[in-house]
């Protein structure tokens, strides 16, 4: 039996729980389904997962009415460390509050990407020179159906030198002042802390920083004394070197692993748990066959019982999957994506075809709000 090798590894092994078996709706499943992080989503399986300094040593699918009965016959300390992942899969996320806007996490968010450089992977090429264009772009997106605009300054694709805070500053913030008074909720995608500054002060809500607090020592200084929610993502490397020979021992639990102890580093810094978001990474460090096996596992990160924000819109798995399909050819590939992630219970899908991902969304939802109608 699994708990019986736990035992017999000690301290030293650790428990994974992942919600699996996912059904349309819990009608006549009394006690065999549980609900998703307080979302559209029910599971009537867990998948358990063992592991230790070697990587995976076991594994196992118990099903829900069962868990419980699991978790109690582990050993300490997986016992606590188990049934604290099984709350935190099973807690409603609270909403966020963003300036005038309170977006909802029981069901699929859409952030839509407004990139404002000369260098972007995709959208966004010379509105760094234009600002009242790029708020245009923000404003044509947010009633499009993206419940937040993601604005940044800086490319962090693969191989993007870093541009000085001065100049993402200068690109960034006309574009936040001009939307201060929209009512839009607006996200600013940076690593520094001038720029974090300077955004917040104009009037940006959340912070999504693709190094977790990590690139700038002020960061982490800067947030904590703010008010605002923050993305922590997962990254290995930088931009620059990012994507030159990644290595995992087990990509899922690599990452899971790296954002629990970010986490634990940044609410001892000061930063309330309830503020943090959480993104896995795609493409930040990872070869295709990685972020494969984090798409297939995401519904692991919610015993992190955070809000779990998905970005893998128009990216180079979509491409090396399709005939190394061009950017400007990768639709449905992202929204397949976005669709895999609604599945398994994401609360925020940060896109670039707002439009078509909301109709997506809106179709899927549908169908769960057809399956959960008794």
């Amino acid at each position: 039996m699994i708990s019986a090798e736990i035992a017999r590894r000690g301290r030293s092994a650790r428990i994974y729980l992942r919600p699996t078996g996912f059904i349309d709706a819990p009608f006549g499943y009394d006690g065999q389904a549980m609900r998703l992080a307080g979302g559209l989503v029910w599971f009537a399986m867990v998948e358990v997962l063992a592991a230790d300094a070697g990587g995976r040593f076991d594994h196992a699918l118990v099903p829900v009415e069962r868990i419980e009965d699991f978790v109690d016959s582990l050993p300490e300390p997986q016992r606590t460390s188990a049934g604290r992942q099984l709350q935190r899969i099973t807690a409603d996320r609270a909403p966020l509050t963003l300036g005038e806007r309170v977006i909802r996490l029981d069901q699929p968010q859409v952030m839509g990407i407004v990139n404002v450089t000369p260098d972007s992977f995709s959208t966004g090429k010379g509105l760094e020179e234009q600002p009242a264009e790029a708020a245009d772009n923000a404003v044509a997106l947010a009633s499009a159906g993206a419940a937040i605009v993601d604005i940044g300054g800086e490319s962090t694709r693969p191989g993007a030198a870093t541009v000085w805070e001065g100049d993402e500053i200068a690109r960034v913030v006309p574009v936040i002042e001009r939307l201060k008074a929209s009512g839009t909720a607006l996200s600013l995608d940076t690593r520094k802390a001038a720029v974090m500054t300077a955004g917040l002060a104009a009037g940006a809500h959340i912070i999504n920083d693709v190094s977790a607090l990590t690139y700038d020592g002020e960061a982490l200084r800067v947030v904590a004394a703010s008010d605002c929610p923050v993305v922590l993502m997962h990254h290995q490397g930088s931009p620059e070197t990012m994507q030159q020979d990644p290595q995992y021992r087990d990509a899922l639990l690599d990452v899971y692993d790296w954002l629990e102890a970010r986490i634990a580093a940044v609410t001892a810094a000061g930063v309330a748990r309830e503020r943090l978001l959480i993104d896995p990474g795609i493409g930040f460090g990872k070869t295709l066959r990685h972020n494969l096996a984090i798409l297939n596992g995401l519904s692991l990160f919610h015993a992190l019982g955070l809000p779990i924000v998905l970005g893998a819109s128009r990216k180079r798995i979509v491409g090396a999957l399709s005939g190394e399909a061009d950017v400007s050819q990768r639709l449905g590939g992202s929204i397949t994506l976005a669709l895999k992630g609604a599945a398994q219970g994401v609360q925020i899908l940060r896109v670039h075809d707002v439009f078509e991902t909301v109709q997506a969304l809106r179709v899927w939802r549908g169908l769960r709000d057809e399956a959960l109608t008794p």
